[in-house]
Order: structure tokens, then C-alpha cells, then sequence
């Protein structure tokens, strides 16, 4: 990164993050992503994943400020001294899951997922679902409204509601955890290692229907699903020292 970093400032379209857009763009100029050295994300973490999923591939370190709902994932909001906290940030590197679905019609979809994978039943009958760890079945028939697989970063998210464990960052593993497990009754998920590949094979797709989510992209009507950790793709995003996402997993888990 250059001695005065060149900032692409992006914003989500609420009137905070749009106001304060302009205000820091009119002090430090407008940069193109792909031509600056650093982004800054103006929003909340719905918007962080947003910016993660449409230029993570630029390899680019990504600095976030909180203007929205949830911040887990950004920093708090100060204008002034931006150019200061992002040259004293640490950083955090993150690797997303790599999700491959494939539908009933028979199509596949490949997408990323820096938080989770999760799969839904679509309708009021329970999910019926066969989980296989590197090609050796361990749950020959999970009945649930849903199961999914969470990256260390997403681990307080979704996954902690439904009684997932939070893992920490660096951790090199993955939170494989059912949602509304019916049986087996006492099965409440495992922690895996990042490497391990995850195939959930949906049983009785046409009578009850499972659809399967990756951060916020939708596939519906799903037979059979794939995940691991990306071995290509990797971002890094930047935490004011006192606050880094580390001591925020840390502290997360003893939140009474």
C-alpha cells in the first residue's frame, strides 16, 4: 500500500452511508476499485458481504465503517483520522466456503459464502437430509428444518442462533449445525476441520423440497450440495487495534 493510500469508498443507499459518502470523497477523492489500494465500506455487515462478494477477487484489503443495523464485521464510524486508522488497522484474513449446488432440474450454481451455507426446508414438512464428511456418510438421515456450515467469521452470526459454537478466527476449522434437529434428537452438530468437504444429499426431494442459501444468494429446490473452504480465494479485512474481529469472537462468547 502507498504512503497515502488511494481509498475507493463505497456506501449502501441509505441516507447515513450516502451522506457520509460524499463527505469523505469530497476530503480524499474518488478511486475506482480496481485502481485503489484500499476499499472503504460505508454500511452495515449486509453491505460488507456485498462488497466482499463483488470485489474480493480483486484481492484488495477491505476497511469498514459501521452506518447501518449490524456492525460485527465493520468498524465504528469516525471521519476524522481515516488515512491514520487504516495505516495503524490489523488485519484479518478470511477465506469464504465454495458452495456447489445442484438443483432437481439439474442445473448447477456455484457461489461463495464469507458467513454461511444454509440449508431450509421450503415447506411445512421437516427437511430430510444425508450429510457426508469427505465422501464417508456420518448422518445417514438428518430430520430438521435445516442444516448449514459457517466460516469462523460466521460463526456469531446465524450459526451461533441456532446453537452452533463460535470458533475463533485462525481457527482453520468450519461449524457443521443443524437447525431444529428432530432426529437424531441428541445431534447438535460438529466442529470440522476447514479442509473437510461437506455433502448434503436431500432425501425425498419432490415431497419435501429444500432450498440452500450462501450469504444471501438463493437456490431453490435443491437435491445435493457441496462445500468447502476456497483453497484460491482469500480477503482481508481491516480492524481498528482496540477492536479487531479477533478479540470480537473472543468476546462474543462471553456475552451473558
Amino acid at each position: 500500500m502507498s504512503q497515502t493510500p488511494r481509498i475507493a469508498f463505497l456506501a449502501s443507499p441509505t441516507p447515513e452511508a450516502q451522506e457520509a459518502l460524499a463527505d469523505l470523497v469530497r476530503e480524499h477523492g474518488a478511486h475506482e476499485p480496481d485502481q485503489a489500494d484500499v476499499l472503504c465500506a460505508l454500511g452495515g455487515d449486509g453491505f460488507m458481504l456485498q462488497t466482499l462478494h463483488r470485489h474480493g477477487g480483486l484481492g484488495k484489503p477491505v476497511y469498514g465503517m459501521k452506518l447501518g443495523t449490524v456492525g460485527f464485521l465493520m468498524n465504528q464510524f469516525r471521519p476524522e483520522g481515516l488515512l491514520e486508522r487504516i495505516a495503524a488497522a490489523e488485519p484479518a484474513k478470511l477465506r469464504p466456503l465454495e458452495m456447489l449446488a445442484q438443483a432437481e432440474s439439474g442445473a448447477s450454481t456455484a457461489s461463495l459464502a464469507y458467513n454461511e451455507v444454509s440449508l431450509l426446508r421450503q415447506t411445512r414438512q421437516a427437511a430430510h437430509i444425508r450429510i457426508d464428511l469427505n465422501g464417508q456418510t456420518r448422518v445417514d438421515e438428518l430430520i430438521c428444518d435445516g442444516v448449514m456450515v459457517a466460516t469462523p467469521a460466521g460463526s456469531t452470526a446465524y450459526n451461533f442462533s441456532a446453537h452452533g459454537p463460535i470458533l475463533p478466527l485462525g481457527s482453520n476449522t468450519i461449524a457443521l449445525t443443524p437447525i431444529a434437529p428432530f432426529r437424531p434428537r441428541r445431534w447438535r452438530g460438529a466442529i470440522l476441520k476447514a479442509d473437510t468437504e461437506v455433502r448434503f444429499r436431500v432425501l425425498d426431494p419432490y415431497k419435501r423440497p429444500v432450498s440452500v442459501t450462501a450469504d444471501s444468494h438463493e437456490i431453490r429446490d435443491v437435491v445435493e450440495v457441496t462445500i468447502r473452504e476456497s483453497r484460491d480465494r482469500m480477503v482481508t479485512l481491516l480492524f481498528d487495534p482496540e477492536h479487531n474481529l479477533e478479540e470480537r469472537i473472543l468476546s462474543e462468547q462471553f456475552v451473558v
